[in-house]
C-alpha cells in the first residue's frame, strides 16, 4: 500500500490511542497468546474488575478486541491475527528504543 487514506490514518490513530495507556497495552499483549476472561485479566494486571472492564470497552470501541459469550463468561480475543504480529513488531521495536532498559532477558524498567 503506497497511500495512506484517511480510514487508513483513523484505524493507526486508534491503535496509538489503544497503546497510549500501559494498562491496555498489556491486555493487547496478553491476547496476543490466546483468549483471556476479565478474569484472567483482572489477574495479570492487578487491576479492578472496574479498570480491566473500562479498558476492554476502549478496546472493543477501537476494534482491536472482541468478545465472545461462552455460558456465564466472556471471552475477549484480538479481531485479527495481523494485529498480534503487529504488536510482536512494535514490542521489537521498543528493545531497541530502550536498549539499557530491555533486552534478551526481559525488561528491568518499570
Amino acid at each position: 500500500m503506497d497511500t495512506l487514506t484517511e480510514t487508513h490514518a483513523a484505524a493507526l490513530a486508534r491503535l496509538g490511542y489503544a497503546l497510549s495507556d500501559a494498562g491496555r497495552a498489556r491486555i493487547l499483549m496478553r491476547l496476543r497468546g490466546g483468549e483471556a476472561t476479565p478474569s484472567e485479566l483482572v489477574l495479570m494486571l492487578g487491576a479492578s474488575k472496574q479498570a480491566v472492564s473500562n479498558q476492554l470497552a476502549c478496546l472493543r470501541g477501537c476494534g482491536l478486541v472482541v468478545a465472545e459469550r461462552r455460558g456465564r463468561n466472556q471471552v475477549y480475543r484480538l479481531t485479527q491475527a495481523a494485529l498480534a504480529d503487529a504488536l510482536a513488531a512494535l514490542a521489537a521495536v521498543t528493545l531497541v528504543v530502550d536498549p539499557d532498559c530491555c533486552g534478551p532477558v526481559g525488561c528491568t524498567c518499570r
